[in-house]
């Protein structure tokens, strides 16, 4: 994965809709003996540029992860597709520990797939969108699907993250298919079933979304989502409290009058 796009203040901008500021103007309007204008927010190409320095609030990304579960059934036979994706930021440092694990699994077929000529439903366009994305299209009757997403954020230490998984699963079975993986973009989950449409969800650079596409009766289908971001106040990392201790080291005795 590129971790490069998964740094401290993208994940703070992207999923808590805050815009770091700064102070505005401040030597010169200290120098003209009159007040500041006080905080303003720092434009785009600034803040790339600033990207993985600073965090906002003095608030640091300890653990950043996503579980992703897609189902789908059809009578007895049945699909599902997920992963969980851990970033611990917890050691320092911009390059995050990434851990993946994902898991797929396909029932055997006790009926043929449905077939319903005359249908279509296209959710290609979904691709090209940015931000969060949900959608549901159905051309059929009797059908249930439902798609969730959702955001925890706490304050406290990275979860204990796994070994790294492979970074693709997948199964099959007749025109079911399920895939879990993980490239150098984001991460996914897909059920395709042939002749009836598809489940899918989507973590990448700059987009996040669940997509259902059914073209037939009787189906049910849920994409499930958690975003978890932990986050560490500076006044609890180590390296906060050893710059602090260097720092009282150098002042001793600095400005300590007579009989002090």
């Amino acid at each position: 994965m590129n971790i490069a796009n998964w740094t401290h203040t993208a994940l703070l901008v992207a999923l808590l809709g805050v815009a770091p500021v700064h102070a505005a103007d401040a030597p010169n309007a200290q120098e003209q003996g009159r007040p500041g204008k006080g905080l303003s927010e720092i434009p785009d190409p600034e803040l790339k540029l600033m990207r993985g320095r600073y965090t906002v609030n003095g608030n640091a990304v300890a653990w950043f992860g996503v579980t992703m579960i897609s189902q789908w059934q059809a009578g007895n036979q049945s699909a599902q597709s997920a992963l969980t994706l851990g970033m611990d930021f917890s050691h320092g440092g911009n390059t995050p520990k990434v851990s993946f694990t994902p898991s797929v699994t396909v029932t055997a077929a006790d009926a043929p797939l449905p077939e319903t000529p005359g249908r279509s439903v296209d959710s290609s366009g979904l691709q090209n969108v940015a931000g969060l994305t949900q959608s549901i299209q159905v051309a059929g009757d009797n059908n249930v699907a439902s798609n969730a997403t959702q955001l925890n954020v706490r304050e406290g230490t990275a979860p204990t993250t796994t070994e790294q998984s492979a970074p693709q699963a997948s199964a099959q079975q007749g025109g079911v298919s399920a895939v879990a993986q993980q490239d150098g973009n984001g991460a996914s989950v897909q059920l395709q079933i042939q002749g009836v449409g598809q489940v899918q969800q989507w973590i990448r650079n700059g987009s996040v979304g669940q997509s259902i596409a059914v073209a037939s009766d009787g189906q049910s289908a849920s994409n499930r989502m958690q975003i978890d971001l932990v986050r560490q106040t500076l006044a609890n990392s180590a390296s906060l409290n050893q710059n602090v201790a260097q720092a009282m080291n150098l002042v001793r005795g600095v400005g300590m009058g007579p009989g002090q």
